[in-house]
This record gives structure tokens, sequence and C-alpha cells, in this order.
């Protein structure tokens, strides 16, 4: 979806002086005035950026997780995260109805995951770690009106980020160093680069609040190789791409099913996908596991 509208927004801007130095002679002004005012009724080229007719929202999260990396043997203590979301969020009737609705939230984001936010503390030669994380994220996702200022929209959202990781390791590694704590070194107190991504189910109660449940599959990279990432993110996109054509032929002949199916397989696509990359964090491009955060987060949002 997102890279629909980057290439339709480049292919805009590359057609767009051929077509603007084009002008006939032997049209009229008024002429040309009618051509744009037929222009400006083609509201669903959308090439804003998702922008248009947006509002702001702030959201408010917090969560569980489960912390690993398959190539260390070393337990992690698992810690809970807090975070912040700054966006806009877009709701727009869909598929010719009155009761299914689309939804957008773009956004920014900065959050806090943390054992010490668990309340729990190292056990023997478990693994304390405190990360920061700042990054911006994309969420769609097609649901059902329950009123005139209520609704229900299952998402789907990715996000791309960079992270700082804090370890803190057990006291025996001082005497005795081990193997695990090389691969850690890699990450403690280093800005590393990571994607995630996530499915859940957003409820909005009044015009203004929305309650949300999800969980996220989170990776971050021991290292950024830009081309080898770019082409696993490729794809990935192209996956996604092609579900979208199938759940639009979906939402065409059964609308009411539409929301649940784009539900499912967006996001079942995007957990295998995760899943491959437990091993290899650019699959499948040879490369290092990456650190993996598995969270359920439990948020509300304000809209405005």
């Amino acid at each position: 979806m997102y890279f629909n509208k980057i290439l339709l927004a480049g292919l805009f801007l590359s057609i767009a002086p051929l077509l603007f130095s084009q002008k006939d002679s032997s049209k009229t002004d008024e002429d040309w005035d009618w051509h744009w005012e037929e222009w400006d009724d083609w509201e669903d080229w959308n090439v804003d950026f998702g922008f248009s007719k947006t509002r702001p929202a702030i959201s408010l999260q917090y969560g569980i997780s489960d912390m690993s990396r398959t190539d260390v043997q070393s337990q992690f203590v698992d810690p809970n995260l807090f975070e912040l979301k700054l966006g806009y969020v877009k709701d727009k009737d869909a598929w010719d109805t009155d009761y299914i609705i689309k939804q957008n939230y773009n956004y920014l984001y900065l959050s806090n995951e943390s054992n010490k936010l668990a309340g729990k503390e190292a056990v023997g030669t478990e693994i304390e770690s405190d990360m920061w994380r700042f990054g911006a994220g994309w969420s769609s996702g097609y649901g059902y009106k329950l009123g005139e200022n209520s609704s229900i929209v299952p998402y789907y959202s990715y996000a791309l980020n960079w992270s700082n990781i804090d370890f803190t390791y057990p006291d025996v590694w001082t005497f005795a160093p081990d193997p695990d704590q090389e691969i850690l070194n890699l990450y403690d107190e280093s800005f590393r680069f990571g994607t995630s991504s996530e499915g859940g189910v957003r409820v909005k109660v009044i015009e203004n609040l929305m309650f949300d449940a999800g969980y996220e599959r989170s990776i971050v990279f021991q290292r950024h190789l830009f081309w080898k990432w770019a082409g696993s993110a490729l794809i990935e996109a192209a996956a996604q791409g092609l579900l979208d054509g199938f759940i639009n032929k979906i939402f065409r002949s059964s609308p009411d099913a539409g929301p649940i199916v784009n539900f499912l397989l967006k996001n079942a696509l995007s957990y295998g996908i995760y899943e491959l990359r437990q091993d290899k964090m650019n699959w499948p491009f040879p490369s290092e596991a990456p650190i993996a955060y598995d969270q359920f987060k439990f948020g509300v949002t304000v809209v405005f």
C-alpha cells in the first residue's frame, strides 16, 4: 500500500511537466478552467501521502515482552514496555457501503522497554536490559461502524525504528567472560536499526477516544546492511501487494467478510516472514540473527 503511494507520486511528478507543457493554444482560458475543476474532483488519487482530511492523535501503550536471540544461550529478563505515539488518523467510508470504513494511522513514536518496568531483576546468569526506541509507523485496516461515532477496526501496521539497548551482565561474567557477551557487546549502548510489524484491533467508543490491543513482532539488526535489507523488504512488500489484489476481489464480492480476511491474511504473512527472520535478519539473504521482541500491547488513543 505504501509502495503504491510512493509509486503513484513518482509517476505523477514524472508526467506532470509533459501535461502542463503541452497546452493546446486553440483552447481558451475558460476551457482550461473547466478541466481544472474536473481535476479538483479527483480526490481518490490520494497523492498527499495520506495527510488529507486527517486528525491529530496521541496514543499511550503499555505491554509485556519476550526478548530473545536464537544463537544466545543465556536467558534475558523479559521486559515490559511503555510507548508514546504522535500522529494523524484518517477514517473514510469504503467500498461503496455505509457500514465499512477504512482507517489509516501514520505516526512517530518513542518507547522504553525495560525489566525495571516489569518489576523484575536478574536471577543467576540472566541478562537485564533497558532499551529506548524511536521511529515511524504506518497502520491501516478496514472495520465496521457500530454507530454514528463508534467502530471496530482490525488493523495491520509496519514500522521502521532505531534502538539503543543497555545490557547489564551477570557478575559471574566479570571473572569468566561468556561467548554470549561477545554477541551482545555488538548492541550494547549503540544505536541499531530495526523493523516491526503489529496486528491488532482498535475500538472507537466515542468520537475522540479509541482503545486498542495488539501483538507486535520486532527485530533489532546487529548491523544495517542496506541492500540486503532492501531486498528482503521488497520481497515482503511484493507479497503484501499480491495479497491486496486478492483481498480487493473479496471486498467486491463479499464486502462483509473483507475486513476480517484483510486482517487475517496480512498479519499471517507478516508473522511468517518475521519467523523466517529469526535466524536470518535479512531473509532470504545470508545474514546474522537479530535480537527479537514478541510483545502484547494495550493502549488508548485520543483523537482531536
